[in-house]
């Protein structure tokens, strides 16, 4: 019960002006600030709505306009000589280009166009029509018809077509033209479908568009969405007009209730508050219990300290008559100093806290948890065998990976893990701590957010990393180890070189040719990477400034983006070397768009401005987000060898790489396919449609003489046949 009587004496008293108003004022700016951060998510998440609508639509207007092409197409070649019939006997067999078009694919007219424009023959749903009825069309259809005919000239024969919006007799519709196999003259087949209510709903689909309908007046409407029909010449056609979705309205009219509820239940905890304030005599008591709870324990996660945890497990050791299991599990964060750094060291003690409350959610009640320093944590388990220790350090792991909410926003972090099991003959903590040290240094080392159990091998590996590192070192301190390969780019179209990629090679003097796979992860994880990076990126801007006009793409680090001052050093090696930047490409990976984002961002586009191309290498592999693609502007991406080698009929790859190539020339993307090594992967891509081809079907990488050599040959080839050609 609240002590009501103190709680009164106190509001008359110094505490009611002290305390309570500064109180009050927190909870009124509390409430509206909370108040404010919903109607603006819910705004957000109405615009969001919106756009992705958007989108929907236009991406199927852009799929109908493409099966309005595919169909005609399919009707004429399947009428084969047709044409030709139609002509000797005065348009009835021309019935084969029409009737599919019009009874099947619900197309509303279909026309036959001579040289002047004249109707040769017309049918609609009811079939033919008078000669001249389809003359008001045709003239509408001027503009277009000539780009028909054009493209006919340019390009002969069948298989090309011409499609565009117009408005005819008020109602807009889609109209198609294409060449028709006619060698005495030039007839051009016209379908036209007319955009109608049926049409609309057809877009609308599945529930994609709620009441969709095309119009050419633009709705006053605030809940009604339009996308403009444009045509070829930049004239306005019609509006599809549909009902917004808004989730965001939605979302305040549930969690209204909450936020009274809320309202309610923070009044309480106050009248708590200050009912625990009136018995702060009796906590005054308890100050001795506090102190020691204190040594024992960490102030900022009221978890164990280290010392606490380290009598514990020196004790549970030293025991030895244990009936349980015993299992030691040693975590790290993974990306906390980026939180630190971007969002400030309070934000980091922050995430601490969350991190401590989620943990004490997956351990067992005996488990004994505790921060060791920094973002380091332990936990003395009792597993009983690894399967057991495995399970519950990935129950953490994915845990982790799991968001955490600070200040308003999502912060992504992830845990490793080293796991060890005591066996009964165990007593020294240290050694034990050890291995698990070494199993935590493994799942750091092989990619992060991951759990490793301690084996006895680890500690041969350890120490062979610890040689790597030391004879990485000393080879970047001298010029006859490391140098840089250069693997061919060819163009898809014209089977041309226009570039290559830099790749690092280490030639150890008693191991011999070292993987980049086992050095360059271990230049990532000691600070070698940087001075890796330059030795890389100086050799391609050395080849770029030999050969200008060719590409030369160098795989850049997500340490090396982070440095601010990166920028400046590319441009810097420009200078010396005389390269242009039009000839560089960097590739990043999409794991630093996402951990990094804001540095990486003012990078990228510094890159950019500078005319310096950007690839994301891997996709695919990663989080492929659309929404990178849209917010970070980059020039290419690299299709990963893992979907490449797979390419075959009916295999999923081929849909995902098929999907990759088209989303990314739908944003004016290039694309490059890596680890191309048979012919038939290099036809797939090419019926594709894929920009660029890199693999050991085209060149091994090559030594930077062995590259030019290829740069010169390919580049004299070339002239050789447009010499002949001129």
């Amino acid at each position: 019960m609240l002590n009501r009587e103190l709680i009164r004496k106190s509001l008359q008293g110094p505490f009611g002006t002290s305390l309570l108003a500064p109180v009050v004022i927190t909870l009124i700016i509390a409430g509206t600030a909370i108040v404010l951060f919903i109607v603006s998510s819910s705004a957000q998440l109405d615009r969001l709505g919106t756009e992705r609508q958007t989108s929907i639509v236009a991406a199927s207007l852009t799929a109908l306009r493409g099966d309005v092409v595919r169909q005609q197409m399919s009707v004429v070649a399947a009428a084969g000589a047709s044409t030709s019939a139609g002509a000797a006997d005065g348009g009835a067999g021309f019935e084969p280009l029409a009737r599919p078009l019009l009874d099947i694919f619900g197309h509303d007219m279909v026309a036959i166009v001579d040289d002047n424009d004249v109707q040769v023959f017309a049918a609609d749903g009811r079939g033919s029509v008078q000669p001249g009825a389809a003359g008001p069309l045709l003239a509408a259809l001027v503009p277009t018809l000539g780009r028909a005919r054009a493209m006919a000239q340019q390009k002969p024969g069948m298989g090309q077509a011409v499609s565009d919006y117009l408005a005819f007799e008020g109602r807009p519709v889609l109209a198609s033209i294409m060449p028709l196999p006619d060698p005495a003259r030039t007839l051009l087949h016209v379908s036209v479908k007319t955009l109608d209510g049926e049409v609309a709903q057809a877009l609308g689909s599945g529930g994609l568009l709620d009441e969709p309908t095309f119009t050419t007046t633009r709705s006053d409407d605030p809940s009604r969405a339009v996308y403009p029909l444009i045509d070829a010449n930049g004239r306005f056609v019609a509006f599809l007009e549909w009902s917004v979705f808004r989730p965001g309205r939605l979302v305040m009219q549930s969690t209204a209730p909450a936020i009274g509820v809320a309202v309610l239940v923070v009044t309480v905890m106050v009248l708590l508050l200050l009912d625990q304030i009136g018995r702060h005599s009796a906590a005054l008591k308890s100050s001795r219990s506090a102190a020691q709870r204190q040594a024992t324990h960490d102030p900022l996660t009221d978890l164990y300290n280290r010392s606490h945890f380290d009598a514990v497990l020196g004790r549970t050791l030293a025991a030895g008559n244990r009936r349980e299991g015993l299992s030691l599990l040693m975590l790290d964060l993974d990306r906390f100093k980026h939180v630190n750094d971007t969002l400030g060291h309070e934000a980091g003690d922050e995430l601490l806290r969350c991190v401590s409350h989620r943990l004490r959610g997956l351990v067992a009640p005996d488990d004994v948890i505790a921060r060791l320093g920094g973002d380091e944590f332990g936990i003395i388990g009792q597993a009983a065998d690894p399967q057991a220790a495995l399970a519950q350090g990935n129950a953490i792991v994915e845990a982790m990976s799991l968001p955490f909410v600070l200040r308003g926003s999502e912060v992504f972090v992830g845990v490793s893990v080293g796991v060890v099991l005591a066996e009964r003959r165990d007593r020294d903590r240290l050694e034990l701590t050890r291995k698990a040290d070494i199993a935590l240094y493994e799942a750091k080392a092989g990619g992060r957010n991951r759990v490793v159990m301690f084996e006895p091998a680890m500690n041969e590996l350890l120490q062979s990393r610890h040689r790597i590192e030391a004879d990485l070192r000393e080879a970047l301190r001298r010029t006859d180890q490391i140098s840089v390969a250069f693997q061919p780019l060819v163009e898809g179209r014209s089977g041309r070189v226009d570039g290559a990629e830099a790749l690092v090679r280490w030639r150890h003097p008693t191991l011999g040719q070292v993987s980049p796979a086992q050095f360059v992860p271990i230049a990532e994880g000691t600070g070698l990477i940087e001075s890796l990076g330059e030795v890389v990126l100086r050799q391609a801007c050395i080849m770029g400034a030999r050969w200008p006009g060719m590409t030369i793409a160098v795989n850049i680090s997500p340490t090396q983006l982070r440095n601010p001052k990166f920028p400046d050093r590319v441009f810097a090696l420009l200078d010396e070397t005389g390269m242009r930047p039009d000839d560089l490409e960097l590739e990043i990976t999409e794991g630093i768009l996402i951990e990094d984002g804001q540095v990486a961002s003012e990078s990228l586009r510094r890159f950019r401005t500078a005319g310096i191309k950007i690839a994301l290498d891997d996709f695919g592999t990663g989080y492929s987000s659309l929404n990178y693609l849209k917010r970070y502007a980059v020039d290419r991406i690299k299709i990963d060898r893992s979907f490449v080698s797979q390419l075959a009929p009916d295999v999923a790859s081929t849909a995902i790489v098929q999907a990759m190539i088209t989303l990314a020339h739908a944003l004016g993307i290039k694309t490059t396919a890596e680890g191309v090594e048979t012919a038939e992967q290099m036809s797939a891509l090419r019926a594709m449609g894929c920009d660029t081809y890199q693999g050991y079907l085209l060149s091994a990488p090559l030594s930077p003489a062995d590259v030019e050599a290829v740069f010169n040959r390919d580049r004299n080839l070339h002239l050789h046949r447009e010499a002949r050609t001129a």
